[in-house]
């Protein structure tokens, strides 16, 4: 887990750094550019179809949200009755996120600044991990697959980058040309190679392509 941990700590350092404000405003209703216009519109689209995995009754159900943000999946999952553990690595994602949530729902959930794979967590009937594997190697992923789904009842729906021609292309280009301000690089990955690695349990659902936000969903069921 040594490279999970690596990139655990760039990705923490990255939001708390420099990226709050971004995904503050991107996360909202707030005027942006049309760049990350379209990035809103895949992630909104995104989210819907990783919420249609799920009963639209979760009361009684207790879901991981691992990689909240600022919560709007949270609020949802709350909204259908789950008993939400919403976890970020980011401190202040965590705290836009408490402070966004209706207070009507404030008792379904609880939000923790941390690992999101951390045994505290406790047991769960569903995983939420959206866009929050997307920095990850296909083995760390592979690994953090089995460590939730080793508590987990029912099923992990998360999302990667799929391994399309215009993804590689920003992929290469930033390992020839290595950022010097510690920004995670996104890694794009062939779902065969993460079926081998994970196993029989992984299934594909959908891809969302919007401008800048490509992203596939999976689904695995431990």
């Amino acid at each position: 887990m040594n490279d999970y941990v690596t990139t655990r700590a760039r990705v923490e350092d990255y939001f708390d750094r420099s990226a709050t404000k971004v995904w503050e405003r991107l996360t909202s209703d707030a005027q942006v550019s049309r760049i990350r216009q379209t990035v809103r519109e895949g992630r909104d689209r995104m989210r819907a179809i990783m919420l249609d995995r799920l009963p639209k009754d979760l009361n009684g159900a207790r879901v991981l949200d691992a990689g909240c943000g600022t919560g709007l999946m949270t609020a949802e999952l709350a909204a259908r009755g789950a008993e939400v553990v919403a976890v970020d690595i980011s401190p202040q994602l965590i705290s836009i996120a408490d402070q966004r949530l209706d207070a009507s729902l404030r008792h379904k959930v609880r939000f923790v600044a941390g690992d999101m794979t951390d045994d505290a967590h406790g047991t769960f009937d569903f995983v939420m991990a959206m866009d929050s594997l997307i920095y990850y190697r296909a083995e760390d992923i592979g690994s953090v697959l089995a460590r939730l789904g080793a508590r987990t009842d029912s099923a992990i729906v998360f999302t990667v980058a799929p391994r399309t021609p215009f993804l590689m292309t920003f992929f290469t280009a930033g390992k020839l040309f290595p950022r010097s301000d510690r920004s995670p690089t996104m890694i794009p990955h062939a779902y065969a190679r993460l079926a081998q690695i994970a196993g029989p349990g992984l299934t594909k659902v959908s891809r969302v392509s919007r401008g800048f936000y490509i992203s596939e969903c999976l689904e695995y069921r431990p």
